[in-house]
């Protein structure tokens, strides 16, 4: 008797303690809990200690935490044909927990799957450029789309962003060729500014020390400093020709550097040089035929005599003078 009684203690006391447990919950602070009884939905509770009727109630806890939700890559071909594997990230939390468990069977798979479509749709309809450059943008396309398709749900996507984008190798090199050509362009458009920039400070320059000659000899006394700096063994002098002018007048020949005529033409056919002293006279001579025009011939002096030529002019007879 006393061990019936014993056993029926102990099996009440069982009850009792799965009792308890099937009737008390807690939740944490970022947990609310749904609560079904016999079926009907009851009003959303937590966070703390939750009583529920044994047998009648049924919870299911939903977490208000951030989700971080990775999106597999997708094979995407853009608007200008370009085959690409994007990656994304998206990041959403639960903002009603009871409609994210009586609209939607599963709220996590729903959204995972919401985002790839939304990816495909959205990446599609742009080009290569704007998906490799215009990151911003797509990331806000693409959490306005998916947000609108689960706010039903009681999901709020906060952000999404596209994480790797993958290009062929092929159109890899493509882009290194366009950019390397964009780079040569830039740099052959900034030389050439740089040269009209020079050109024109010359022509400031070389205005300014036109004007002033001591400017001149300045820049020479600078630029054999210049050149003596450095530790060559070959020196070059720059001298003015201005320098150099008069020494080259005063030592050419007197008779047809003063007059400014050029000199008599060496003879030729056989005919040999003349000595110094002769070589004037004959000078001389030949500026006296050419004022008497076209048609005049001269002859020059043969022998070791002196002989004085003699002019025969074109149509008359011929006269020779001792």
């Amino acid at each position: 008797m006393i061990t019936a009684i014993i056993i029926i203690v102990v099996v009440l006391l069982v009850a009792a303690a799965m009792t308890a447990s099937a009737s008390v919950r807690v939740l944490r602070e970022y947990e609310r809990g749904v609560v079904f009884r016999l079926g009907r939905l009851m009003d959303q509770r937590g966070p703390g200690l939750l009583l529920l009727v044994p047998w009648l109630d049924r919870m299911v806890r939903i977490s208000l935490r951030t989700v971080t939700l990775t999106v597999p890559p997708q094979e995407i071909i853009t608007r200008d044909n370009v085959p690409v594997r994007v990656t994304a990230v998206a990041y959403y939390r639960v903002i009603d927990p009871s409609r994210a468990v009586t609209e939607v069977e599963s709220f996590q798979a729903a959204t995972l799957q919401i985002a790839q479509t939304s990816l495909r749709s959205v990446l599609g309809g742009v080009d290569l450029d704007t998906l490799l450059s215009g990151r911003e943008h797509l990331n806000a396309s693409l959490q306005q789309v998916i947000d609108t398709q689960t706010e039903p749900w009681g999901i709020k996507v906060t952000t999404v962003e596209i994480k790797d984008v993958e290009i062929p190798e092929r159109m890899q090199h493509a882009i290194a060729r366009q950019a390397e050509a964009e780079r040569e362009r830039r740099a052959k458009v900034i030389n050439a500014e740089g040269e009209a920039q020079a050109a024109t400070r010359l022509a400031d320059a070389a205005d300014i020390i036109g004007k002033n000659p001591a400017t001149m000899q300045l820049r020479y006394l600078q630029t054999l400093r210049e050149i003596g700096g450095n530790q060559n063994s070959t020196i070059v002098f720059p001298v003015p020709i201005d320098l150099i002018r008069p020494m080259l007048e005063a030592i050419g020949s007197p008779g047809a550097a003063a007059a400014g005529e050029p000199a008599a033409p060496s003879p030729t056919n056989g005919a040999e040089a003349l000595p110094a002293g002769e070589q004037s006279a004959a000078q001389i001579e030949a500026a006296r035929l050419r004022e008497l025009g076209p048609g005049v011939t001269a002859v020059a002096p043969v022998g070791n005599g002196a002989q004085s030529s003699a002019a025969t002019p074109s149509g008359s007879a011929d006269r020779s003078a001792s």
